[in-house]
């Protein structure tokens, strides 16, 4: 298989994150995390516009509010907020605080966060001041409409990659200090996760080398695709075997997150990160054709 790799123009993020694919818009939407910023590329102009979340300077996810064209949930600290944007202005206003994890935890911030296939947000919670692989003080969360968050999971290190498979009746959870992926038995009525599975693991056989396994989504036929922070690398693996069906090697280290998007669906959009003085291209976000494969629409949060 010959896949092709394309940086989007203008597409720099520092610490990019959340790739959202909107099919109303035919965008692409992350952030620059550290930044507080967000980012929408346009399909049709093939033109990134980028703003600034006023008064914030964590942006850790981005989710379009169905109904309203203007409204996104953000994670902002440990706070999910609604925030106003057109899609062009530079800046952009936090309008109200949907809820508050963990208020006694200040060294906390939300991470990677996505709405299932029936609109619920599940977000995640990380140390990012001092040793998350040595303090396990992340949660994962579900919220819906009503306004109740409900713990998922605890001992969390760096909550991460989600996805949702509903033809297999499965929920797909990365926490990186685990390097792995593990599967859940998703209810899709009641959004409940049990029985958890190791399904892919990424250590090697020297701590040091582990893999770091970051964003993730998957396609149509239930392969997970799976960003590696530390290893250029997107690995495509069956859930069900655990076997790497193709590696994706990007042309830079630090790869975060996966989305599929584009007209067909069949485009795979990839942020990365330049932390710790990663060289150019570092922080451009990426996208991979010519994988033969198509993936879901990103899920409006419903509020």
């Amino acid at each position: 298989m010959s896949y092709k790799v394309e940086p989007l123009p203008d597409s720099y993020a520092g610490l990019g994150e959340g790739p959202h694919w909107d099919v109303a818009r035919q965008s692409l939407y992350y952030v620059d995390l550290e930044a507080g910023s967000l980012l929408r590329y346009d399909y049709k102009q093939n033109k990134t516009y980028r703003t600034q979340i006023e008064g914030e300077t964590l942006a850790g996810f981005v989710l379009p509010v169905e109904g309203n064209a203007q409204e996104f949930a953000v994670g902002c600290g440990r706070r999910v907020v609604i925030v106003n944007w057109d899609g062009i202005s530079p800046v952009a206003k936090v309008v109200r605080t949907l809820f508050e994890v963990q208020p006694d935890f200040e060294a906390n911030r939300l991470n990677d966060a996505k709405t299932d296939p029936r609109g619920r947000l599940f977000a995640g919670t990380m140390r990012y001041i001092g040793d998350e692989f040595t303090h396990r003080h992340g949660e994962l969360y579900r919220w819906e409409a009503g306004g109740n968050v409900t713990l998922v999971k605890s001992d969390v290190g760096i909550s991460n990659g989600l996805a949702w498979d509903e033809k297999a009746k499965k929920f797909y959870y990365i926490d990186t200090t685990d390097y792995e992926v593990k599967s859940y038995d998703y209810n899709f009525d009641t959004g409940v996760a049990s029985n958890p599975k190791v399904i892919y693991n990424l250590r090697k056989t020297s701590p040091k080398d582990h893999l770091l396994p970051d964003g993730m989504t998957i396609d149509t036929e239930g392969n997970i695709y799976v960003a590696t922070f530390n290893g250029a690398t997107i690995y495509k693996v069956n859930p069900s075997t655990g076997k790497v069906l193709l590696e994706i090697n990007l042309p830079t280290k630090q790869i975060t997150s996966v989305a599929f998007g584009g007209p067909n669906l069949d485009i795979l959009y990839v942020t990365t990160a330049a932390k710790f003085d990663q060289p150019t291209p570092a922080g451009t976000t990426y996208k991979v054709t010519g994988l033969n494969a198509k993936g879901y629409p990103g899920v409006s949060l419903k509020i």
